[in-house]
């Protein structure tokens, strides 16, 4: 019996044209989590070990601390941005990834440091993240006593997630180096400036420092959610390439956990991230740290819009363009042709202008007779080898599914 197929791409006739299939996206998850079980189960049986991270104790709550990271991969058809961008930017998920209790965090502030630590000891400070927060540390002394590699390197092993205040955020890269941000433990900026207060004109200031080297500090009921909410997004780095990869679930969350938080990634880039949104999007894949891409969406076509593929009188126009452009590029020294009879060159500039232009002639003739023919039959090249790709995919992931 077949296996049952799906389509990896929706079209609505409503709102936005292109949207992700649930059911798609919710097979995926499944297929990848039995994977990645099946291979723990695998390592652990081939070295003699039992598993330790089910126990009595934690039966309903896994422990994310050693739960596997589940990443969503999206491809686009041009690059993203035009450059590095070292500012992650946030997306909320449905179903946050640290939760977890054990969860160390590590905040970098602006000096002086003693206005977050009073901050964190107020009584209205919610005490069970401020217990998540093991380290306060002012943008001087990380300065100071961060200085050689090997210091660096332990201060990113003791914390799990890194906090800094947004406005030092950009000073970070310098001071911290290739150590924290080569990897998946980057300092996500938070808020820590108090809201702006309107005035009576309807303009926004910020209150004043209450001396000249501090600068203002939000209150402890703010400073908390600004952490909260900031944890419970998923972090998005941008670089200057058609990809980019968001960690939006851990193996020991359930597939619908997953489907969700895939859903409200993909939505928030194509909304707030990627140049001209759904038309930009090329696939959309969830993988593991050891498991193949498995699709959950792949565009019917490769170019972002229907300019980019040429007809005819698109073609025509590039070309007329290009004839234009490459006359002295391809002009060449002509033979000696029709000379007039007292020997002047007037007659004969006027005889190579001819022959130059029989020769433009001749090319436009034969680029004419192919190149409509050409483009279609790339473009419905292009169609069949997706179609095909997309079988491939839906094979895949029905065997994964069944194993």
């Amino acid at each position: 019996m077949a296996p049952e197929t799906t389509a990896l791409t929706s079209k609505v006739s409503s709102g936005s044209p292109y949207q992700l299939d649930q059911p798609q996206t919710l097979k995926a998850s499944t297929a990848l989590l039995k994977r990645i079980k099946s291979e723990t189960d695998r390592k652990e049986a081939a070295s003699a070990t039992k598993s330790l991270i089910r126990t009595e104790d934690s039966s309903d709550e896994k422990d994310s601390s050693d739960a596997e990271p589940i990443w969503l991969v999206l491809t686009t058809k041009r690059n993203i941005v035009d450059q590095r961008r070292l500012k992650p930017g946030k997306i909320p998920l449905p179903h946050p990834l640290n939760t977890s209790s054990t969860t160390t965090i590590c905040l970098i502030t602006c000096d002086p440091q003693r206005q977050v630590k009073d901050v964190l000891a107020h009584p209205s400070f919610p005490t069970s993240l401020a217990s998540r927060i093991t380290k306060v540390i002012g943008i001087s002394k990380l300065k100071a006593r961060y200085q050689p590699f090997e210091s660096k390197r332990q201060l990113l092993d003791e914390h799990d997630v890194f906090l800094a205040d947004a406005r030092i955020i950009t000073m970070l890269p310098k001071i911290l180096g290739k150590t924290f941000y080569k990897g998946s433990k980057k300092p996500v900026p938070v808020s820590l400036e108090p809201y702006r207060e309107s005035k009576a004109e309807g303009k926004r200031v910020v209150p004043k420092p209450t001396t000249e080297k501090s600068k203002p500090m939000a209150p402890p009921l703010q400073v908390a959610k600004e952490i909260e909410k900031t944890l419970s997004c998923a972090l998005v780095h941008l670089s200057p390439s058609n990809n980019v990869s968001v960690r939006v679930g851990l193996s020991s969350f359930t597939p619908q956990q997953i489907a969700d938080n895939v859903a409200a990634v993909v939505n928030g880039l194509a909304a707030k991230f990627i140049p001209k949104g759904w038309r930009n999007v090329r696939g959309v894949h969830v993988k593991g740290p050891n498991t193949m891409a498995l699709p959950i969406w792949l565009a019917d076509e490769l170019w972002v819009d229907e300019a980019d593929v040429l007809e005819d009188a698109e073609a025509e126009k590039i070309k007329a363009v290009g004839m234009k452009g490459g006359t002295k590029r391809n002009s060449r020294p002509l033979d000696k042709a029709v000379e007039n009879e007292d020997g002047k060159g007037g007659k004969r500039e006027r005889s190579t202008d001819v022959i130059r232009e029989e020769r433009k002639k001749r090319k436009r003739v034969d680029q004419d007779q192919g190149l409509s023919k050409q483009m279609k039959e790339r473009r419905e090249k292009l169609r069949e080898q997706m179609k095909a790709d997309r079988e491939d995919m839906r094979g895949t992931i029905d065997a994964v599914t069944v194993k």
